[in-house]
């Protein structure tokens, strides 16, 4: 009814996108890297419109009883003493969202959702080499040696994709936030709490601590420097400049770098550069998720995927004539309404990081005193009704009777 897809990228954009296609028709091959499903990463939120599409899916209620437990934003000084408060609102996305749940778990509920669909197939160990296309499809040789043939394909990759690159290399713009985060899972202790953590110091440096609902914590260290390619440099290499970086920062941190030092398959580091591309397709070739739009730090990337996948999926459908599916028309309809929402809600404030990670300690002064602000009831309430949607509500999600 609808034809094949290759969708490429088994984390969180590639399994929602799976789950849409097959409901609209399509046979579809998901395709990850990995030689089995990710298990690891870190917290993360769904916002806005990602509720909806959740609803759309019939799992929101499933995301919702495995949440992290995380009761809202609290910030430390470097003596590990608390100083401002934002908690959670009920039925409100605050810092933190109503829905915070690990990546790990979450991707697996998606996948799920095709595991037993025989529109989908899975498959782990592989990507794509190299692939061209013409009017007839696009053809793909593997790095495994196969060659298979799909009518169109979908990069749902994350920000370094190199499929994307392949086809799209030349509409890549990376706009440098100077910005790296080093994640990690480290062991609770009894004095740990359910509170996200942050602890701002000088020179740009950033502690944090998150809860989860397995009992470990999920930690992150986070500064700014020019790009010294140290995400690519090896575990063992990367916690030396770590622990050169963070020397006696106080509260949390040795600890958190013993933590990453003990557990390196739970580590990883990344270098928060945006991506911007000029187009999001080439011939029958598209991108959704990070592949297409990955920003800092913004909170909106998972909410995006889904939606990606949702709008994706629903205008090919909505593109279907008696005579097949004209994909130029279903991706120009797809750009049209996610380019003006991802623009808006990846967009950080003037300043970026270096806003969020001062680097003087009259400029940290000023950061707290702020914080301390922010955390009276009248103005967070105002804060969070004026900011945390970043698409500022103007934003609806389509309504396509293929999910009615």
């Amino acid at each position: 009814m609808g034809g094949s897809v290759l969708v490429t990228g088994g984390s969180i954009a590639g399994p929602a996108q799976a789950w849409a296609l097959s409901r609209a028709g399509y046979d579809v091959t998901l395709l990850e890297r990995a030689a089995a499903p990710r298990e690891a990463g870190q917290n993360i939120d769904i916002r806005d419109a990602g509720h909806d599409v959740l609803r759309a899916m019939g799992v929101r209620e499933e995301v919702a009883a495995n949440t992290t437990g995380e009761i809202g934003l609290r910030y430390r000084d470097p003596a590990g003493r608390a100083y401002a408060d934002l908690p959670t609102t009920e039925g409100r996305d605050g810092p933190t969202a109503e829905l915070e749940i690990l990546r790990g778990r979450f991707s697996e509920i998606l996948r799920r959702l095709t595991t037993d669909d025989p529109r989908v197939e899975h498959s782990y160990g592989d990507s794509i080499a190299d692939l061209s296309q013409d009017d007839h499809g696009v053809d793909v040789r593997f790095a495994g040696g196969g060659v298979e043939h799909f009518d169109l394909v979908v990069v749902a990759e994350g920000r370094n994709s190199t499929t994307r690159d392949l086809v799209l290399g030349d509409a890549v713009t990376r706009v440098s936030r100077d910005q790296y985060i080093a994640y990690g899972t480290i062991p609770r202790t009894a004095d740990d709490d359910d509170w996200w953590n942050w602890m701002t110091t000088t020179d740009s440096r950033m502690v944090s601590t998150r809860p989860d609902d397995v009992g470990t914590i999920r930690a992150n260290l986070s500064f700014v420097a020019p790009d010294l390619a140290i995400d690519k440099i090896g575990h063992a290499a990367q916690m030396t400049v770590l622990r050169a970086r963070f020397a006696g920062v106080g509260w949390a941190t040795d600890r958190i770098l013993d933590g990453f030092a003990a557990a390196p398959d739970e580590f990883y580091m990344e270098r928060m550069d945006k991506v911007a591309l000029s187009v999001y397709s080439r011939g029958r070739v598209i991108v959704v998720g990070d592949a297409a739009w990955a920003a800092g730090p913004t909170g909106m990337g998972t909410t995006l995927a889904l939606v990606g996948a949702y709008v994706l999926a629903g205008e090919l459908d909505r593109a279907r004539s008696g005579s097949g599916v004209d994909h130029t028309r279903a991706y120009e309809g797809y750009e049209s309404v996610i380019r003006p929402y991802a623009e808006a809600v990846q967009t950080l404030p003037p300043g970026g990081p270096r806003v969020v990670l001062p680097r003087s300690e009259r400029a940290l002064a000023v950061q707290r005193a702020v914080h301390r602000v922010l955390a009276t009831p009248a103005v967070r309430d105002r804060v969070e009704k004026r900011l945390v949607s970043r698409a500022g509500g103007d934003f609806r999600l389509p309504r396509y009777p293929l999910f009615d």
